[in-house]
Parts: structure tokens; sequence; C-alpha cells
């Protein structure tokens, strides 16, 4: 399996390549010349880790044999505390919820991090370098990725998060973890301005020389094929001819991984996203418009994007794999802030997906609905998709995801029904320990003198 660059579709990397340098140089983001398909029949009654191994393995197959995939996996998923890994649990006909919150920090990132942090483990003592990590955080990547690497040789870690835009859990699973290797830093600003650093730094020649760096956010590849995963096992436990799912969607890799899915040959019909009120991704789709605004604080704050990185990927799958059309889409947006797309791309994009956004208002009454209806308590980022779900009728099943144990956002939940959630015992110790984090202005010179004199 060879990989291309969104922005020059002529260029050809091993999956190691892509896997260490997470960001092509040109900008653009990695994806495969061509889609492996996968025979539906031949994985049923397979374990998660067994069924992962069958999904994974076509686009690492040169580089990691199955057998030592297979260690990779099982090391991934063998802390999750539910044995299903990902259970679907039924709340209505033909309506489903799966589950996403049964890793070590309470989130679907732990799913594509933990297997992240091992595919690490095994690839650098053959790359022969020590690794210098750099990613940002809406708030749940941070946590899952400085929990995946937490303590590993020749990894250093730094994570941007938006200083005072996370929810108190979330920051507290980040800046509680003290192993020399994790650097936390808070930037004066929105989850945007943190990405926008991050690009800049994986373009920025003079550190790139000096450092051997590498993404951990969903613009790595390798998160987005173990995302991958769970769609396929979903379909598997519901068993049905072809399936929906609604995807709570900010950044744009998760529901970017169904589409993957579809192209593996997963019987997928719809599949819709449910964004907040920084909807991006809605006028993106719905009205052919990329507009960036100012980023609206929401009670789903792991959503409060106005740039979604992976929608670039989706873009030149559109465009025809048209990379020269993906330079001048990007060239145009980051010039004037908008672009409207031709009518050919929006006719692909809105035969991929359809979209709603949903409001602070809607969030919180779709928590209470759905507590009231089904005795089920959702996140606010699993609630802007149950809002959908609540709305679905018909006779395939849909399956929206949870992305987030609610007890991660203890004010919303009590906003919306009177009484806080029980803190499970491995949150609650977070609330006992010491915090350690670095607040830094929005400026990247700043971040990469900091990174510099730590690594």
């Amino acid at each position: 399996m060879k990989y291309l660059s969104t922005r020059n579709s002529n260029l050809d990397f091993s999956f190691f390549e892509i896997l260490f340098q997470g960001l092509s140089k040109d900008g653009g983001l990695f994806l495969p010349h061509e889609w492996p398909t996968l025979d539906i029949n031949s994985l049923k009654n397979k374990t998660y880790e067994e069924l992962a191994i069958e999904v994974i393995h076509p686009y690492v197959s040169v580089e990691i044999s199955k057998n030592d995939l297979k260690k990779i996996i099982d090391e991934s998923y063998k802390n999750f505390s539910n044995p299903k890994i990902a259970p679907v649990t039924t709340i209505d006909q033909n309506k489903y919820i799966l589950e996403l919150f049964y890793g070590p920090t309470f989130a679907f990132k732990d799913y594509a991090l933990q297997f992240l942090g091992n595919l690490f483990t095994y690839a650098l003592p053959k790359a022969s370098k020590k690794l210098t990590v750099l990613g940002a955080t809406s708030g749940d990547t941070g946590s899952a990725a400085i929990h995946a690497f937490r303590g590993k040789q020749d990894i250093n870690v730094f994570i941007l998060h938006p200083y005072k835009r996370v929810s108190e859990v979330q920051r507290r699973q980040m800046t509680t973890v003290k192993d020399e290797n994790i650097f936390n830093i808070a930037i004066k600003g929105n989850f945007d301005d943190c990405q926008k650093i991050v690009k800049e730094l994986f373009i920025d020649d003079d550190l790139q020389q000096k450092t051997s760096l590498t993404a951990i956010n969903s613009i790595n590849w390798a998160r987005l094929i173990a995302q991958v995963v769970y769609y396929f096992w979903a379909f598997l436990q519901i068993d049905e001819k072809e399936i929906n799912f609604i995807v709570p969607s900010g950044n744009f890799g998760n529901v970017f991984s169904a589409n993957v899915a579809k192209n593996m040959g997963l019987p997928i019909n719809q599949l819709h996203i449910a964004t907040n009120q920084n909807d991006i991704l809605h006028s993106s789709i719905s009205k052919g418009l990329m507009k960036k605004n100012v980023v609206t604080q929401t009670y789903s704050p792991s959503m409060d994007i106005q740039v979604s990185s992976n929608f670039e990927r989706q873009l030149f799958e559109s465009s025809g794999r048209d990379s020269e059309s993906i330079n001048h889409i990007f060239k145009e947006f980051s010039k004037n802030n908008s672009y409207t797309f031709d009518k050919n791309i929006q006719n692909d994009l809105q035969s991929c997906y359809s979209t709603t956004a949903v409001s602070n208002d809607e969030t919180i009454n779709a928590i209470k609905e759905i507590k009231e209806k089904y005795h089920y308590l959702a996140d606010p980022h699993t609630a802007t998709g149950l809002h959908v779900l609540l709305e679905k009728e018909g006779n395939l099943p849909w399956v929206s995801l949870a992305c987030a144990h609610p007890a991660k956002f203890g004010d919303v939940i009590e906003k919306a029904t009177g009484e806080p959630p029980v803190l499970p015992k491995d949150l609650s110790k977070f609330f006992d320990k010491e915090e350690k984090m670095t607040i830094l202005d929005n400026n990247k010179d700043i971040l990469k003198s900091l990174i510099l004199q730590n690594i």
C-alpha cells in the first residue's frame, strides 16, 4: 500500500513514512492510492480485536505482519473496561447507540490513540529516531494522546489546548499527568488557533530539520484506520443488510472514517453529520459554502471548531482526486476565509452526507428527552447526534455514536437533568492531583522555542 498527498497525488509514501510525518510537507493530508475492499461475510463472529486485524492490515501489510499487528492491537485494547470494547445499545426499534467511552480516558479518541501509541512503540526501534509529538485538542484528543504516550521512551509529547475552553474533567485528565515526556500547553485562544499553530509548525523547515516531528491529531492517517473498525463492528452486531450512521463531528475525522469503511465495502446507506452551533460542516455540505466564522463556545466544546482539517480528505475525493483543485480551494480559503464549491463537488458531498446543526438548547433538550424516554444518560457531544436520532424513522437501523462518558461534562448534565452525573472512580481521581501546564500567547514562535528547549 502506497500513499499520496491531497495536494500532490503523484507522490508515493510508505505507511511508516506517513506515520512519522503525520502531515505532508506540502500541507496536504495522506490518503492511500486505492481503497482495499473486504468480504463482509468473512468478518462475522470475530472479536473486536480480530476484526481490527482484518480491517487495518491492508493499510500496513508491507511494514507489519499480521502476527505483529495482533500484538499491537491486543496491547491497545487490553485495558478497556467493557469486554465487547465498543458495545451497541438498543434504545428503540431500529435505533441504536454505539458506545465509545470504555477506554482509559472515557472518550472515543482512545480507540485510535491507544493503537497509535503502541504503533509508535513498535515502529520507533526500526526507524532509530526520537519523536517529537505535536497535537492540538479541543478536549478529548489531548487526554487520550497523553495517556497513550506517557512514559514512552524516545517520545516527547506537546499537546495544545485552548485556555479555559475545555471542561474541567477534560483539562485535569491532561494536566495531572506528570511524566517528564509530557508537556501541556494552554494557548490563549480557541481550538482553531491551536490547530493553526500545529499546521504552521509542521511546515516550518527549521523545526523539521531539528526534530522528528509527528502528528497525533486525526490528520494522522493511522488514527483514522483504527476508527474504521468500529463501523464494521456495529454493522456486524446488528446484522442487517444495510445500516445508517449519525456521527457528531467537529474535525471531520470520525465521520470520514465511516466513509472509508463504506469505500471498503461496508453497506452504509446514509451518513448523517451532527454539528453544534459552529456549523461550518453543515454549511459546506448543505449550501456548498465553506466559510470561517468566529468560534462560538458551546456545551459540546470538542466540536467548537470552524476549520475541520479532515474535510480536506473528503474534498479531495469529491473533486475526483484532483490535487490541483485542492491547492486552489485552500489557497482561496486561506486568503478569503470562505470558498464556494462548484456544483460537481457540492453534489458529491450531498450524495455522501446529510447534516444537521444542533443548537445549545436542542442539545440540552436531547439530553433531557433521551434520559426521560429511554433512561439513557448522554454527554453533550453524543446528544447532538441523539437529537437527530429521535427524529429518524424507517426500516433500516440508525446507529448514533456515543463519543464520551457523560460524567466528563457534569455541569451540562446537571443543567439538563437537574442532577449531576455519578463520577466514575477512574475520573474522580483526577480531582485529587496537582495540575501542571504552561500558558502561552497565541504565537507559533513562542511554542517553537519551548519545543526546541525541551527535546
